[in-house]
């Protein structure tokens, strides 16, 4: 580390700690305020004394140390809860928008509640935004009644609720709900034609919950609305056929990290001959050169239970970060298509898409942000220069003493794999708890059937059984558990030892607490951290180890089996020098994402500001800010939807193809921009040429039969849906130097040699 990198560090460390030591003192401030003596009419009259003082204006800082006392009592008489200091600093932090890491079973969810209710005094109402539904629903349920016993309310969102249903939950003071739930309600909202079927309140303060998770992870997920699909043939199975005829390294090649796939000069002959096409990097082709990379792209980069399981006759994609099934969620239309086709599945269309936001762009509408979440740190450079939210570590309760072994490497992957069912059949004979983190679906179902050969009964909990994840996840910590879980599944549940049996709890602290096994390095060392953070709560005993071998899709991406050449064994390796290796690898692959989504944001955050204009002008028609009859009114709305998704199709079109412009010595986001830009400058023209036609063809009538009959009315029925970031991200550029090459061979050669198709 250089010197200014140490002073740099020093100076964070130093802020570090004067802010905790100032959240400390204001703790004691807190826990002076001592309303033991009080009953329940003086706090409750307190409560509406605070929300008087935060309604007329006074600053919410002002109030905070009255407020979490407040709350800090009303736990206590309630549930039974008293919050630790460091829950009340971790709360501090939270209301003054940082980002807080605070350790696995260090209490969030109690955290959350002080923050909140300040902030929901001004009756503008906060959203806390959970990981999945279970969450939100059992976070609501649960710290509900310190809310209401301070006369607040609180509801939780929740899929198949009706409209009049979610306007209820979101005009509550403190919201609970996903947030893609939100950001599909926002969605819904942004294409309503009256006032009256919107449920969002305007934003004010949100607190999120996994913070890395739903800020970094799923970050660039675009969430999408559309009209429901129609029936359509899709010529996936043209491309498919095609792909399964070309050869690895004969016709195609992967680049140095294997995210993308192309073909070469011999592959684009032989493409050329099947699709009996002509010179397929001729713009006219570009359509077929890109159906062909999507075909190319699900044939020999998307693997079956890895990436995806089928189930029920489709494709449900797994989410790279969690091992679950990606709920409602699709691949861009053609490789979507691509993908039905080389499962031989029947296709579908995707719907017209009316509208769509990625999570990032969602969040932030919001004004005042915060998070929480037990892996930060690591990230706290991206953190802040995406969200422009500092980390704050919230020191533990109690020390962590959980034991993190040095990582075991193995030659080959059945030597890792014997080690792995080895060394958990004899933990497991002594009746220690084990929870062991898979890489895929494939994986923890070939190492459960191991494990059963051995005599281990085990249970499995992966993207074909996830909806049983919280009780599973919840009784892990009982005597003789072994649980096979795909990386975080079962997240925000709390791993207790003994399962809350307080006898069975010292017996398995006795046996050195649960004690985790990885069986893979993840790209993100915060990744892997949050699996370690499963063991070690609130002071308890555990372990944690990762089995790695050489031939691990992660360290053969960077050439480690040929840079160590070390002979088979079956016995770990002891060298140092490869641990090293390995966490340098992890640096560079966390360095490389994070500039991935940079990038990618240059395509997005123009297309969300022309949305955002757009839909300003669109939200002031609709609470009618500018005076219009009713027909003019349904009209113009009406126009804007229609050619705004008009652009949105364009977008993707445009999207999936602007890496030709690279062949122009162009830089494809640049002219991404000029051309979105040129296209979106066209639509204020289109809206005003086509609503003066339907007016005049209305006669102004304000009748909304009449409109109906016109075709002016919202879609029959719309379905949500998110784009998975996968492809889009993985696809830098599908030009290299390659590529380029046997573009110009055959645009240059073929009428010299007479290469001209008939």
């Amino acid at each position: 580390m250089n010197i200014a990198a140490k002073f740099m560090q020093k100076f964070k460390d130093y802020d570090t700690r004067q802010k905790l030591k100032g959240y400390r003192e204001k703790a004691e401030l807190i826990r002076k305020r001592n309303l033991e003596p009080w009953d329940e009419m003086q706090l409750q009259a307190e409560s509406l004394r605070l929300k008087k003082e935060a309604s007329s204006g006074t600053p919410l800082d002002e109030l905070l140390v009255d407020a979490y006392a407040l709350v800090c009592e009303a736990a206590k008489r309630q549930l039974g809860l008293q919050p630790y200091d460091v829950q009340i600093m971790a709360a501090i932090a939270l209301h003054e928008r940082f980002l807080i890491e605070q350790h696995t079973g260090e209490g969030k969810t109690l955290s959350a509640v002080m923050p909140a209710y300040l902030n929901a005094l001004t009756g503008e109402g906060v959203h806390v935004l959970t990981f999945n539904d279970y969450l939100a629903n059992r976070d609501a349920h649960w710290m509900g009644p310190i809310y209401r016993f301070l006369g607040l309310t609180v509801k939780s969102v929740q899929p198949g609720m009706s409209l009049s249903e979610k306007q209820e939950a979101y005009a509550a003071d403190i919201t609970y709900v996903t947030a893609k739930e939100a950001g599909f309600d926002y969605l819904r909202d942004t294409i309503a034609l009256n006032e009256a079927d919107t449920v969002h309140r305007p934003f004010h303060y949100v607190i999120v919950d996994e913070a890395d998770s739903l800020l970094l992870d799923e970050a660039r997920v675009p969430l999408v609305i559309a009209g429901e699909p129609g029936f359509s043939e899709s010529d996936g199975t043209r491309f498919a056929e095609v792909a399964r005829q070309l050869e690895q390294d004969a016709h195609y090649e992967f680049d140095e990290f294997k995210r993308n796939v192309y073909l070469n000069e011999a592959g684009s002959a032989k493409a050329e001959e099947l699709l009996a096409c002509g010179n397929l990097y001729e713009s006219h082709n570009t359509y077929l050169l890109s159906s062909l990379n999507c075909a190319l792209h699900a044939e020999s980069l998307l693997k079956r239970d890895v990436d995806y399981i089928v189930r029920d006759g489709k494709i449900e994609l797994i989410d790279e970060y969690t091992g679950r099934v990606a709920e409602n969620r699709h691949l861009p239309d053609r490789l979507q298509a691509a993908l039905t086709a080389k499962e031989g599945l029947q296709p579908s269309a995707g719907g017209k898409i009316l509208g769509t936001i990625t999570l990032q762009h969602f969040l932030s509408l919001y004004p005042k942000i915060c998070g929480m979440t037990a892996t930060a740190h690591v990230s706290a450079m991206e953190f802040e220069d995406i969200y422009a939210l500092q980390v704050v570590q919230i020191p533990p309760n109690r020390p962590n003493i959980r034991v993190d072994h040095p990582h075991r490497i193995y030659t080959h992957k059945e030597a890792k794999f014997k080690a792995l069912v080895h060394e958990i059949s004899s933990v497991h004979r002594v009746g220690r708890p084990i929870l062991i983190g898979t890489s895929s679906v494939e994986e923890s179902d070939r190492l459960a059937e191991a494990l059963a050969v051995a005599g281990v009964p085990c249970h499995v909990l992966n993207a074909s059984n996830d909806e049983e994840e919280a009780d599973i996840i919840a009784k892990a910590g009982e005597i003789g558990a072994v649980t096979v879980s795909t990386n975080m599944a079962g997240r925000g549940v709390d791993i207790r030892l003994g399962g809350g049996n307080l006898a069975q709890a010292e017996i398995v602290a006795k046996l050195g607490g649960l004690y985790v096994i990885g069986t893979h390095m993840n790209e993100s060392v915060r990744i892997d951290n949050q699996l370690r953070g499963r063991s070690g709560r609130q002071g308890d005993p555990g372990a944690s180890v990762f089995f790695i071998s050489l031939e691990d899709e992660l360290l053969l991406r960077f050439g480690i089996n040929q840079a160590i050449r070390a002979p088979r064994q079956d016995e770990a390796l002891e060298e140092p020098v490869l641990r090293s290796k390995i966490v340098h690898i992890q640096r560079v692959v966390m360095g490389q994402n994070f500039h991935i989504r940079k990038e990618l944001n240059g395509y997005s955050d123009m297309v969300e500001d022309q949305r955002r204009i757009l839909y300003e002008e669109r939200l002031g028609i609709l609470t009618g800010e500018k005076p219009m009859s009713p027909s003019e009114q349904r009209v113009r709305l009406f126009y804007i939807d229609e050619f705004w998704a008009d652009h949105l199709a364009y977008v993707s079109y445009l999207r999936e193809s602007i890496h030709l412009e690279s062949l122009a010595s162009r830089n494809p986001i640049d002219e991404f921009h000029v051309q979105i830009t040129q296209a979106y400058e066209q639509i204020p023209a289109k809206i005003n040429s086509e609503s003066a036609k339907m007016l005049v063809r209305l006669g102004g009538s304000n009748d909304p039969a009449k409109w109906e009959e016109f075709g002016l009315k919202s879609p029959t029925s719309t379905r949500t849906y998110i784009i998975s970031d996968q492809y889009i991200q993985n696809t830098r550029s599908s030009w290299t130097a390659t590529t380029v090459l046997a573009y110009y061979i055959r645009k240059v050669f073929r009428p010299i040699f007479g290469w001209e198709k008939a």
